[in-house]
C-alpha cells in the first residue's frame, strides 16, 4: 500500500508507517521486487517503484484476482475507517 500510494517512498518511511525495522522493510520490498510484483527503477539517489498491479494474487484460491482489486479492497477499507 505505501508504494502504491507513493513510488518514490523511502524505506524508512515504509518502515515507520508500517511499524517495522528498516531492515524487514527491505527485505520484503526486495520479495516483491524478486517475485515482478515491484519494479524498481534507480533515480539518482533514490529508487522510483511501480506496483504491478495486473499481476494475479499467489494464493491458487484467489489467483483469479489481481493485485489492484487486492490494493482497491484494502484503500477502500483504510477510507472507511477515517
Amino acid at each position: 500500500m505505501c508504494v502504491a500510494h507513493d513510488p518514490g517512498i523511502r524505506q524508512r518511511d515504509i518502515a515507520v508507517a508500517v511499524g517495522i525495522t528498516e531492515r524487514a522493510a527491505h527485505r520484503i520490498l526486495s520479495q516483491l521486487v524478486d517475485e515482478g510484483y515491484v519494479l524498481r527503477e534507480r533515480r539518482g539517489r533514490r529508487n522510483q517503484y511501480e506496483v504491478q498491479r495486473h499481476l494475479p494474487l499467489r494464493d491458487p484460491m484467489v489467483s483469479e484476482r489481481k493485485l489492484a482489486d487486492l490494493l482497491a479492497l484494502v484503500a477502500s477499507r483504510d477510507s472507511a475507517t477515517l
